[in-house]
């Protein structure tokens, strides 16, 4: 019975709504810090929450909850697609879409694959070389009496490719449409969409899809114009 459930697509439902919205944490973590550039002093207020970040115990636990949210939002995803494909394998000659189904709610493995392949981009792009490998050139700042990483400066070198900046900006746009249908879908999928509020959550949710997307798709855009230093 209980391999019943956890294979069952409400059950998956649950997993995946559960796993956005945990990731939908995440994105407002990282668009804060990440944000910090804006305030245009050498990186220093950035470079040090990046050092926090990464050097605080429990931050770097959370980290390996965020990896298995992320893979577990990922793979859930994969299973429910393939699920809808094999439970009806033969399209009808002329498949006309929902009237009330916006393309992107019918899109969401395509715009999935694509964050998904900006993420790879992105993780090699810092959190291998702060995690793993290094900076390039072993780049240090010291700030409050200590050594550390210049992200901010790893950040001016990667942006200052036009190609990687409209990468990054092409992955953004996939997540503004990835986020303007998840957000809500969540709400749905957990039955929390109540009536008295469902215009409030849809609401909420294109806000939060605009704000985060553009803030993101701001910063390789800033980078790469020299408008923060």
């Amino acid at each position: 019975m209980a391999k019943g459930i956890f294979q069952s697509s409400l059950t998956k439902k649950y997993v995946m709504a559960a796993t956005g919205l945990f990731l939908i944490s995440f994105l407002v973590v990282h668009a804060a810090i990440n944000a910090m550039i804006f305030f245009n002093d050498g990186g220093k207020t950035f470079n040090s929450w990046g050092h926090f970040m990464g050097t605080n115990l429990i931050v770097r636990t959370m980290e390996i909850g965020l990896f298995a949210g992320l893979i577990l939002h990922i793979v859930d995803g994969l299973v429910l697609f393939f699920q809808n494909r094999k439970a009806r394998p033969v399209k009808y000659a002329y498949e006309k879409p929902n009237a009330s189904s916006q393309w992107y709610s019918r899109s969401m493995a395509i715009l999935g694959t694509l964050i998904l392949l900006f993420l790879v981009i992105h993780l090699k792009d810092f959190w291998l070389k702060t995690r793993i490998t290094e900076l390039t050139g072993n780049k240090h700042i010291y700030i409050d009496g200590e050594w550390v990483e210049n992200l901010f400066a790893e950040m001016q070198l990667v942006f200052s490719n036009l190609w990687v900046v409209i990468i990054y900006v092409l992955g953004c746009f996939s997540l503004f449409w990835h986020l303007l249908h998840g957000f809500r879908s969540a709400f749905q999928s957990m039955g929390w969409n109540y009536s008295k509020y469902a215009s409030l959550i849809a609401n909420t949710g294109d806000a939060f899809s605009v704000v985060i997307s553009a803030l993101f798709a701001s910063m390789p855009i800033a980078m790469y114009l020299n408008l923060v230093h």
